[in-house]
């Protein structure tokens, strides 16, 4: 049977989608088996790698600021994303999230994968140009 575990605000590690992210419960944390949860900070001016997480959903809650994401097959689609806002993107969605205010963004983020970076599949041919 597994154990509740209380898990400290852990050290910062940088992401292949190229963003800083502060682990919390994954796998390697506290044994997960279906779930890691995770703060990201999104600097002033700062854009993730397009990218996409392979059969599994991401559900994120923003704590400060305000987060623009492109998504969709071929990055076609917008939206925003503000401070209390939830948004939840589904598996295998290619998404490029970036924070084009003069404010640093900050949110939580949980995935259906317990091994935060293994699900993550890097877009190269989808980069825009001049972002």
């Amino acid at each position: 049977m597994s154990e509740c575990k209380v898990v400290q605000n852990g050290s910062a590690f940088s992401g292949v989608q190229g963003l800083e992210y502060f682990a919390g419960v994954s796998a390697e944390s506290a044994g997960s088996a279906g779930i890691c949860m995770h703060i990201v900070d999104i600097p002033a001016g700062a854009r993730a790698n397009a990218h996409y997480h392979a059969d599994h959903e991401t559900a994120i809650y923003v704590l400060d600021g305000e987060v623009e994401m492109l998504y969709g097959a071929n990055l076609e689609k917008h939206l925003v994303v503000r401070k209390d806002e939830f948004l939840y993107i589904p598996a295998g969605m290619p998404h490029l999230p970036f924070n084009s205010t003069g404010e640093p963004a900050r949110a939580v983020l949980a995935r259906t994968d317990p091994n935060e970076q293994e699900s993550v599949v890097l877009c190269p041919e989808l980069e825009p140009k001049g972002l």
